[in-house]
């Protein structure tokens, strides 16, 4: 596929459709020859397909139709020991090819493949009748009748089907007809979406380094874009970008392209990994998903089973933990906790499908309904319904309900985009609508640092009104909690949705915030009388002792007070500002302090500098409370330390 030549293409390649196309059915059905026969390109690329005649990898092709239309065709393996590598191939198609050989009919592989494509809910496809030159007449319409039983009740129900002979060429103009008028109804792929390439190959080119392909699922990538290649999170950028062999500035959603990653080797990658760009997706160990059992499974799902989970390109295998009983019969349904062996990246929405260990066989898929889910354990009752309204509920009940789950966490726009199957247009108009109705609350402009449902946020209202008034009643004395200590009570509330819970209820008038403390709004600091006598003592020992206070626990001791009433009370007096803190354990009365910070200033407007025995001289204070003094007001930034004197501080 990669040429990675100098040829780009520019302008046209806007208004041209894409569209990918996936072949499937039983092996030796002619899948390869009818690809060949249709584009001229024999997706047989390796020695051993050619020795052995048949797919043993996957095949690329393209077929331009129309000007305005182009096919990109991945041809898969039939064979049951390749159903893997079909899985792989057929993940991002918009249009199945299901190749049944007119000389045997509907076969072992024919079945499991549509099986596969029902389960991935391709939603159009074409039938092809291959290898018409080697029978009769009669035979061939006894096939015909016998597809129309086969095919009652699937998407191809009444779907065209083609008899084709890629010997003789008989019926090739035909299918190239049913095929370009089944791919005018398919619509277009979000290029809003986030970047999103599961890879099938990976190789190297000498003079280019290692290259990866697939089906770009979503989004828009180009040249020289930073991408990240999961589950391992290897950095990267996009050197080059080719489709269908030319070389490109820009790929869009719904083509096969080729990535020149440079700095990777190719031993780090692997089928299955996923490109996309950094930050938009998080690798998960669990998914909780859908899940439909085939009605021709060979027995029940047992719960806890170990299965192989195929996502896009990759198969990982993994237990499926039923939420709804012990055992899930074939051709039923339930809600199931996919616990992964290996890491995967996923968005809400995505279709997988599960393949008993051993033997591998085809039994069941379904969707991912949360790709990264909360590991607390949830009870079955609410998990049950909110998986509900993820699989069946309106696009305004789907992110209510992804909001109310992230509890007291912002959600971002980002994280809803995961977790939420919507198009980026419907995800935002839903959130506006919630914002606007009261149900959510948008941080920051727009929404930038996240949204919260309402339930949440007037629960933690409500709780931070509760702690206060728990607190004033275990402490009467203190005239606040200190914000952090206020935070740290909540359950992993951060900084930003704390910071706009206390101005909402700053401005609804139901706590007071003063300076780092907050209080109720109806709390103030009460002292019985012998408290407070013990408060005009202590208020009065500090007056009294001028610029030279007493330490903290001889002020206790000479007030009469136990120590750890007279700190609570002490407390109050340095909340007013009665006292204020120099250092531990040393503290000054108001009125001194001013004195002492004024005759301060008042040196500084003759001088230049003061030292310390200077500023002793000038207080009248022993060493003892000269450097303290000094240091304090070196911290609030009045004076500045310059070698052995003090300068004011500029």
């Amino acid at each position: 596929m990669l040429r990675l030549g100098r040829m780009c293409y520019h302008g046209a390649v806007t208004a041209i459709k894409h569209i990918i196309i996936g072949t499937a059915g039983h092996i030796d059905h002619g899948k390869t020859a009818l690809v060949k026969a249709l584009t001229g390109i024999d997706t047989d690329r390796l020695k051993e397909e050619k020795e052995r005649g048949i797919s043993i990898e996957l095949g690329f092709a393209d077929l331009t139709l129309s000007d305005d239309l182009q096919l990109g065709i991945i041809d898969v393996p039939g064979h049951e020991r390749f159903v893997k590598t079909m899985l792989a191939g057929v993940g991002g198609i918009d249009l199945v090819v299901l190749v049944i050989g007119a000389d045997e009919g509907v076969m072992p592989q024919t079945r499991e493949h549509l099986h596969i494509c029902e389960l991935l809910q391709i939603k159009r496809g074409v039938v092809v009748l291959t290898k018409v030159d080697l029978v009769e007449p009669d035979w061939l319409e006894m096939i015909r009748a016998d597809l129309k039983g086969f095919l009652a009740g699937t998407f191809l129900e009444g779907a065209p089907v083609v008899p084709v002979s890629a010997v003789t060429g008989q019926g090739l103009p035909q299918l190239r007809s049913v095929l370009r008028e089944a791919a005018e109804t398919i619509g277009p792929k979000r290029h809003d979406g986030i970047v999103r390439l599961p890879i099938d190959r990976v190789f190297t080119i000498k003079g280019f380094g290692t290259v990866v392909t697939g089906t770009l699922w979503s989004g828009t990538l180009r040249a020289g874009d930073e991408v990240v290649v999961l589950p391992l999170e290897l950095r990267s950028r996009v050197r080059r970008l080719q489709v269908h062999g030319r070389t490109v500035e820009q790929a869009w959603a719904g083509q096969r392209i080729a990535v020149n990653l440079p700095g990777l080797e190719v031993d780090q990658l692997n089928r299955g990994d996923l490109l996309s760009v950094p930050d938009a997706l998080e690798p998960s160990m669990t998914f909780d998903v859908s899940l439909a059992l085939l009605k021709d499974a060979p027995r029940a799902l047992r719960n806890r089973a170990r299965v192989r989970f195929h996502l896009g390109t990759s198969e990982i295998l993994a237990r499926v933990v039923l939420l709804d009983g012990e055992d899930l019969n074939p051709g039923d349904e339930t809600f199931a906790h996919v616990r992964l062996e290996g890491p995967a990246a996923a968005l809400a929405g995505d279709r997988y499908v599960i393949r008993s260990y051993s033997p591998a066989q085809t039994i069941g898929g379904g969707s991912i309904l949360d790709p990264n889910p909360p590991m607390r354990r949830r009870a079955k009752g609410p998990l049950l319904e909110h998986l509900k309204v993820l699989q069946t509920g309106t696009a305004g009940q789907q992110v209510e309900r992804l909001l109310a789950q992230a509890g007291p966490t912002p959600i971002a726009l980002d994280a809803l985009r995961v977790s939420a199957s919507l198009d980026d247009t419907t995800l935002q108009r839903e959130l506006r609508r919630l914002v606007e109705s009261g149900m959510a609350l948008a941080l920051g402009a727009n929404g930038a640092l996240g949204y919260v449902h309402r339930l949440n946020y007037d629960r933690l209202a409500t709780e931070i009104v509760a702690r206060l008034e728990d607190f004033h009643r275990q402490e009467p004395l203190k005239d606040g909690l200190p914000k952090e200590e206020l935070r740290s009570k909540l359950h992993q509330v951060g900084p930003v949705l704390f910071a706009h819970l206390l101005q909402s209820l700053v401005e609804t008038q139901q706590i007071v915030i003063d300076r780092e403390k907050v209080r109720h709004f109806l709390h103030r600091p009460t002292l019985s009388a012998p408290e407070q006598a013990v408060k005009d003592r202590l208020a009065a020992i500090y007056q009294q002792a001028g610029l030279q206070p007493p330490d903290l626990e001889a002020a206790l001791t000479q007030a009469g007070s136990a120590r750890k009433t007279g700190m609570t009370i002490f407390r109050c007096l340095v909340d007013e500002g009665t006292v204020i803190k120099i250092k531990d354990n040393l503290y000054l009365h108001r009125d001194h302090y001013s004195r002492a910070k004024e005759m301060l200033l008042n040196h500084f407007r003759f001088h230049a500098v003061i030292t310390v025995q200077q500023f002793k001289e000038l207080l009248g204070v022993s060493r003892k409370f000269a450097i303290p003094f000094l240091e304090h007001f070196d911290s609030a930034k009045l004076t500045r330390r310059q070698n052995d004197e003090r300068v004011l501080y500029v």
